[in-house]
Parts: C-alpha cells; sequence; structure tokens
C-alpha cells in the first residue's frame, strides 16, 4: 500500500515511520510512503506557499497553485483526504476501507486551511480527528497512516490481534493483565487465572460491554449484540444516569393562544405516555404540577386505581410505570421534592418550540453526571415567561431549523428523553 503525504514539513514523520511495527512494515514492503512538499512546486525565490485571505481576517491561507501541482505529480493519487476540523470523523471503519485502497493521498494543511477551490478541482474529502484543532495535519495525518497501515495484510504479524481492539467489533476493548500476579495489592481477576475459556471468554465480553456502555454508548449501534449481551447491558444501564433525570408537566402558568397566563386541565394521556416513557427511560420521577385542587383529586384518584386499586390486576405494567408519578401544586415544590430525594437541587431546564434555545440535549446529558436535571414541558401552548425567567436554561427545539414544530407534548417529551439520555441500542 502506497502513501502519498503532501505536507510542507516531511521531516516531522522521520521518528515515527522509522519506529516499531511501522518501520518493520516499510522495510518489508508492505507499506510505502511519499512526500510531496508544495514549496518544491512554487516559482518565487522565497517559496511562497501561504497568502493574505480574500475578506480579511487573521492568518493567511495555503495557495491553490502549489498545492494543485504538487497532487497533479503523483502518478496515482488514489483517494485524497484532507485533515481538516470540518471534515467527517476519521473512523475504524473508515480506516478499514482505506485499507482496501492501493494508494492514498493525505494533504496536511497548515495557517487557516488550504484555498477551498481545490475541493471544486480535486475529489478531497475533509476527513477530521476530532473536535480539537492541531497546528497543522502532520499528526492527524501520521494517525491516519498509523491506523490504516496496521490492517495491511502480514502488518500485524497476527491477523487476529486488530480483531480484538476498541472499535473492531464496534465496542471498546476489555481490561488486560500480566504478570505478577499481585501488584501492590491488587490482584488479577481470579476468572483469567481460572483457566476455563468459556468463562474468560464470557467475562471479557461483558467488560467491554460495561466499559462501551459507561464511557462511549454511542458506538453501541456498530456492535452485534446478542441475547447475553442484553442482559449484561440491562444490569448496567440501572447505574446509568439516567435515574438523575427528572421531569414535570406544567398545567400553570402555561400561556393560551392570546399569549395569556392560565391554568389548563390534566389530560389522562399525558398523564399515561409520559409517565411509560419515564418508567422506559429510568427517570427519577415524572410531576404533575397544578395548584388547582379538583384536579389533584383526579390525579389522585387515577394514579390510586392503577398502583392500588383494579387497575393492578388488569395491567400491572401501567402501574409500574405510574408509580413514577407525583402530584404537585407548582414547579417550586418539585425542585424542593428533588432536593430532598437526592440531597441536591436540580437544575431546572425548561423546553419550548418557541426561540433558538441556548442548551444543547448533550449539554444536559453532562449535566446528569454531576446534579439531578429537571425537565420542564409546557401544556396548552408553552411555559409561561415567568417561568423560563426562572430555568437554568432552554432547550432548544426539537426541530429547530423547521418553521413547523407543534408536536404533541407527549410526543415531544418522548424525543426529548430519548436525546437527553442518548441510548444507541
Amino acid at each position: 500500500m502506497r502513501f502519498n503525504i503532501v505536507t510542507l514539513f516531511p521531516e516531522y514523520f522521520d521518528s515515527p515511520l522509522a519506529c516499531g511495527l511501522m518501520g518493520k512494515a516499510r522495510e518489508n514492503g508492505l507499506v510505502d510512503v511519499n512526500f510531496v512538499n508544495p514549496r518544491d512546486f512554487t516559482t518565487d525565490k522565497h517559496r511562497t506557499v501561504d497568502d493574505r485571505p480574500y475578506g480579511g481576517g487573521p492568518g493567511m491561507v495555503m495557495m491553490p497553485g502549489p498545492l494543485a501541482d504538487a497532487l497533479r505529480s503523483l502518478p496515482q493519487a488514489g483517494r485524497i483526504l484532507l485533515m481538516a476540523p470540518k471534515g467527517r470523523p476519521f473512523t475504524q471503519a473508515l480506516a478499514k476501507e482505506l485499507a482496501a485502497e492501493e494508494n492514498v493521498t493525505v494533504i496536511c494543511g497548515r495557517y487557516e486551511g488550504i484555498d477551498a477551490r481545490l475541493e471544486s478541482i480535486f475529489p478531497i474529502e475533509p476527513v477530521s480527528m476530532g473536535d480539537f484543532v492541531l497546528n497543522g495535519g502532520e499528526t492527524a495525518a501520521m494517525a491516519v497512516l498509523e491506523a490504516t497501515g496496521r490492517l495491511v495484510p502480514g502488518y500485524m504479524g497476527h491477523e487476529e490481534s486488530g480483531e480484538e481492539e476498541s472499535f473492531s467489533s464496534g465496542l471498546l476493548e476489555y481490561p488486560h493483565y500480566t504478570r505478577p500476579e499481585v501488584f501492590e495489592g491488587h490482584e488479577v481477576p481470579e476468572i483469567l487465572r481460572s483457566g476455563d475459556h468459556g468463562r474468560i471468554a464470557r467475562w471479557r465480553r461483558d467488560q467491554a460491554l460495561t466499559t462501551t456502555l459507561r464511557n462511549r454508548p454511542d458506538i453501541l449501534c456498530n456492535a452485534e449484540i446478542d441475547y447475553n449481551d442484553l442482559k449484561t447491558l440491562r444490569k448496567i444501564d440501572r447505574e446509568r444516569p439516567g435515574r438523575n433525570l427528572y421531569c414535570a408537566l406544567v398545567h400553570y402558568p402555561v400561556v393560551n393562544k392570546e399569549n395569556k397566563s392560565v391554568a389548563v386541565s390534566l389530560t389522562n394521556l399525558d398523564i399515561h405516555d409520559i409517565g411509560r416513557c419515564s418508567c422506559t427511560f429510568g427517570l427519577g420521577g415524572y410531576y404533575i404540577t397544578t395548584p388547582i385542587e379538583d384536579q389533584k383529586r383526579l390525579l389522585d384518584g387515577l394514579l390510586r386505581h392503577w398502583t392500588d386499586g383494579p387497575g393492578v390486576s388488569a395491567n400491572p405494567d401501567r402501574g409500574t410505570a405510574l408509580r413514577l408519578v407525583r402530584g404537585v401544586s407548582t414547579v417550586e415544590d418539585a425542585i424542593a421534592d428533588i432536593e430532598q430525594r437526592t440531597g441536591q437541587r436540580p437544575t431546572v431546564i425548561a423546553t419550548s418550540a418557541r426561540g433558538a434555545g441556548d442548551t444543547g440535549f448533550e449539554s444536559v446529558r453532562n449535566m446528569l453526571r454531576e446534579k439531578p436535571v429537571l425537565l420542564l414541558f409546557g401544556t396548552a401552548h408553552g411555559l409561561a415567561p415567568d417561568v423560563l425567567e426562572k430555568c437554568d436554561g432552554i432547550l432548544r427545539p426539537i426541530r429547530s431549523l423547521d418553521g413547523y414544530n407543534h408536536l404533541s407534548v407527549r410526543t415531544a417529551a418522548a424525543i426529548i428523553v430519548d436525546r437527553v439520555l442518548g441510548d444507541a441500542l
């Protein structure tokens, strides 16, 4: 396999390409690396490769001429990658794609980037190593080169080594141990010393599932999961931050069509469906807020029917869900109840179909790691302004880019809870 590295600093690669398995792969002819320096295609005495950006702004931009000539000098460029923050994420799956190619060209950007017209002239694929900024593309290119090169047949020596590593099976890797058996008071797990290969294989699988669900649940969708895996995942899932998430359905103060603050009646479907959603996702609790006494009595009777009355035998699953429901007079009562139950005042996040919002779904998910979060859902035409003003943040609308954003509160609650907890299965 041949890599063409287009870079202003070919010397950057000298040491990493000479070390370890990469060095051996190059010696054995499995991987060939060719360097092309755009400075070699300049025509002025200063070998200039950058210039000021049109429209002004800080920094410099790599000029199109030297880069275009550098790419055209390659007999076979193959797939052309540009290391840039705007690109598609580099993954193990992409590394496998590239390893099947005979030629791959990697452009290492510098300064503020390359002239955008090059992407219209050449079939350039922007690729990103992550949500961070480097001095240039060389570090990222080296990562692509190594991740891809090691998948070339013969590179690893033992080919199964590559198949058992993180991301190869859609999971992070299980923990490893070696001698001594006891190190500074910490023992190697007994199961790894048992000699029972079946139990060891199951333990390693369970450890990989555990690590992935806790640290990178977003990649589980790429893994092949069987029934035994699901049992393990369900057990681990009970320990996840979903228990730190609470929701409240607010019936006062909300606004009507005329944008006036009003109180509205409870709806049976809202109570049942959001309760079932809350139970499915393992929320800590679901609050129904209303200051109206007859509405409180109605709610109390409905809950008793399903949790202690005839509904228990008729539909026990419904009772399980509705045991999460608590009736309170105000949002402040819900906040106080959560604080009493958890010892922490929750972060209160409002939901709204109007405006841009100031809080993303991932931000709420991260909040759950530190303290409880209470999501407020409005009835009628949404939460009243005085409720919104007291919140710690307002979640972005579900379809913030569309003009029509009129979901039922039951539908919105289900979508939002799913996005916040981020289950990948």
